[in-house]
């Protein structure tokens, strides 16, 4: 009888965010296709629960990087017992992937592959430790064509992993296929913020942008987590500027696909450098306009004018205009929701992405 292949992500954060989100679609995927699947994690309960809840086996490990040989050996254990030429080790960090070749070579599995997908907009580390792990990965995953060129500027002449091993996918959403509704038909135009809230979003450039707009008939939502202290100190610039009652906040851990239904259009303009938003994605598939800075990915996926309109970050004034126009123009808001639904099914639905990233654990 053929064995199930096995997939195993290793996620060293103590925190949610969207490379976790992505794990967890992942793993998702693939306990519902047959495949014998696992999370390493911290043993951080903000982590944990999620994957329990989504019924993913958990081994808990310190992940503390190079000076951890603890985890190497834990991980050991566990892939001496797993199917030869069908096991598979994803991470979301380069520190990650030296505990899982440590790992492999404790075992003595070599036959075990490394998958790696980089979230971040960083130059690599070009450093003779890190070279030796990007050269053993078996395979890159680049979140971003943007993250990809970051990445190699530091080496203008020579990757220091094999070209073949270099793969650039955007990401998506394991989410049941969203069907687009039509506007509210009553009550104020209402823009969403949904998406983590940490500095560096632009959440304060929202605000900022709302002082202009208080004779419009507008409301902003602020939904999802963060620091209970960043939180107040959004708040309180809110009453500062007296649009505290223009907003209404709603703390949840994932973007809600259902609110942004309810919602006109998005707000996204992040001052940060995306390698790749999710929130993008999710106001994609619910067909609804968005506002974003095209500081990042954005303008791979995104064309201003049609599927988007772009800002610079950090710009209240352009936010505001951009925010004006939209509020007020239910035409283009449709035409903009059109678009961005049809670039979604097109290029980052699910069924899109999920080939891709089988063919890489197959055949890498």
């Amino acid at each position: 009888m053929d064995e199930k292949p096995v997939l195993i992500h290793l996620i060293s954060s103590n925190r949610w965010g969207g490379a976790q989100r992505y794990a967890l679609d992942i793993c998702r995927h693939y306990r519902a296709a047959g495949w014998r699947v696992a999370a390493v994690t911290r043993d951080a309960k903000v982590v944990d629960d999620h994957f329990r809840s989504a019924e993913i086996p958990l081994v808990h490990s310190p992940l503390r990087g190079f000076f951890d040989p603890a985890s190497a050996v834990i991980l050991a254990r566990v892939l001496k017992g797993l199917p030869v030429d069908k096991t598979y080790v994803h991470v979301h960090r380069y520190r990650d992937a030296f505990t899982v070749l440590l790992a492999k070579r404790i075992a003595g599995r070599p036959d075990v592959r490394v998958i790696s997908t980089r979230h971040t907009v960083r130059q690599g580390r070009n450093s003779w430790l890190f070279r030796r792990i990007y050269d053993k990965i078996n395979a890159h995953i680049f979140v971003s064509r943007t993250a990809f060129e970051r990445f190699r500027a530091a080496w203008p002449d020579r990757l220091p992993m094999r070209g073949e091993t270099v793969h650039i996918i955007h990401n998506s959403v394991n989410i049941p296929d969203v069907h687009p509704e039509p506007e509210p038909a009553k009550g104020p135009v209402f823009a969403i913020y949904a998406g983590p809230l940490v500095k560096g979003k632009g959440i304060e450039t929202i605000i900022d942008a709302l002082v202009s707009l208080r004779k419009l008939k507008l409301r902003l939502r602020i939904v999802g987590r963060g620091n209970p202290d960043y939180l107040d100190s959004l708040r309180r610039r809110a009453m500062t500027r007296g649009v505290m009652e223009m907003i209404d906040w709603k703390t949840l851990a994932d973007i809600p696909v259902d609110i942004i239904s309810q919602s006109h259009f998005a707000v996204l303009p992040s001052i940060e450098r995306e390698a790749f938003g999710l929130p993008n994605i999710y106001v994609m598939a619910a067909g609804r306009p968005q506002i974003c800075s095209p500081n990042g990915a954005q303008s791979e996926y995104l064309v201003d004018g049609e599927s988007a309109l772009f800002v610079p970050p950090a710009d209240a004034h352009a936010l505001a205009e951009a925010m004006r126009r939209l509020a007020k123009d239910p035409d283009l808001r449709a035409h903009i929701g059109r678009e961005a639904r049809r670039a979604y099914t097109a290029t980052l639905s699910w069924d899109s992405f999920i080939p891709r990233l089988t063919e890489i654990y197959t055949t890498c």
